[in-house]
């Protein structure tokens, strides 16, 4: 029953089934939320059978109950910030995320970004 759970809270539960789009956790006998893939990890998942596997007891973050349907929505990511679950620790926690991280994918794109400004630029002193 989706009532006995709290947004923001975060609880054990046994993974029940694996699809593309997520994870299905058990939470009790009655209640099943779904994890979805952009919720296991930060960072691409390819195959979420890489980081879980049914029978698996983890802890998720309630992320949104619908009040209408009782479908609730958790993260396996979000479970793991330690200083709890608001935008400004989540926005710290990626910070920290981003300084690990090797300079390159966006990092490059915003090099060469700049580049190609320079050269529209240069183009349109050039035509006026």
């Amino acid at each position: 029953m989706a009532q006995n759970y709290n947004i923001g809270k975060v609880y054990t539960g046994k993974v029940t089934g694996i699809q593309t789009y997520g994870a299905f956790i058990s939470l009790d006998h009655q209640t099943q939320g779904l994890v979805h893939i952009s919720e296991i990890i930060n960072g691409y998942v390819r195959d979420i059978r890489d980081y879980i596997s049914v029978g698996q007891l983890v802890n998720v973050r309630v992320l949104s109950i619908d009040e209408m349907t009782g479908k609730i929505s958790l993260s396996l990511k979000g479970a793991s910030i330690d200083q709890g679950f608001n935008g400004e620790e989540n926005l710290k926690h990626a910070a920290r995320l981003l300084r690990e991280l090797k300079p390159d994918g966006f990092s490059t794109l915003h090099k060469k970004l700049n580049e190609w400004l320079r050269v529209e630029m240069k183009k349109e002193n050039m035509t006026n």
